[in-house]
């Protein structure tokens, strides 16, 4: 099955060198259909350059402190001289959201064409 998500430029491009393995969402409605062996095409919401990537983990958290102390804040999309804060995901779901849904880790590698 293929999935359809927007990034951000950062992450996107994160995604696309390799350096985010990754990607952090809400465990909503639309993330619940995932399964390992999807694809995601993955949209740059400034450039609409599309990347693929195929699933290989779902990891499910209450919340993103959770999710932060069991993965490496490379896979998160984080550098090595970068503080792994969990609260910067709250500029993209509220805490109220999170209490709600829980949140999900996919643990992915690009697809090659």
């Amino acid at each position: 099955m293929i999935h359809n998500m927007k990034l951000n430029t950062e992450p996107f491009t994160k995604i696309k060198n390799g350096t985010k393995t990754i990607e952090l969402r809400l465990y909503d409605e639309k993330r619940k259909l995932l399964h390992i062996g999807d694809v995601i095409e993955f949209t740059n919401i400034v450039t609409l350059e599309k990347i693929a990537v195929i699933v290989d983990d779902l990891y499910k958290y209450a919340n993103f402190e959770d999710l932060y102390k069991e993965h490496d804040k490379k896979d998160l999309g984080y550098s090595e001289n970068e503080i792994a804060d969990p609260h910067d995901m709250e500029q993209y779901y509220s805490k109220e959201e999170q209490a709600k849904y829980g949140v999900l880790g996919i643990k992915f590698h690009l697809k090659e064409d």
